[in-house]
Order: structure tokens, then sequence, then C-alpha cells
């Protein structure tokens, strides 16, 4: 399993919280590249409820992250 901030991006729109199936379900009914349906078909799941793309992804970057200073715009 490997994320990007491309194949990451696909699931910001994702209705969360989710469970592994309703993200699958949202990947495949959104269009979202083959690679991210085999990513969460990846995941080892007990039936956990994901609040947030972090949460599949830990290492996901966060607004933070980047050295945007909106009030400049």
């Amino acid at each position: 399993m490997y994320w990007t901030l491309e194949l990451a991006s696909k699931l910001e729109d994702a209705p969360w919280p989710a469970t592994k199936e309703e993200l699958i379900d949202f990947a495949m009914r959104s269009g979202a590249p083959m690679e991210v349906i085999e990513n969460l078909q990846e995941i080892e799941d007990e039936g956990e409820i994901y609040e947030s793309i972090e949460d599949i992804w830990p290492d996901y970057p966060s607004k933070d992250d980047f050295f945007f200073n909106e009030d400049e715009y």
C-alpha cells in the first residue's frame, strides 16, 4: 500500500467518518483511480470508523505543513 498526495486527495470529499467499506464504495462511485481502491482494500480492518484521511495515512500533510501565508493573498 502506498499513498501519494494525488491519490489521497481523491478521498478529501469522502463522507467522514466512514468505514472501510464506505470509503471503497465512495472511491468507486467517484471514479477514483484503481490505486486508491486497492490501497483501501489492503487496510487491515476490524470494523473501525475512520475520522479522516490521517487515520488511514498518518503522514498526510496538513495545511500547517506548507509554508503558505494566506494573509498575503
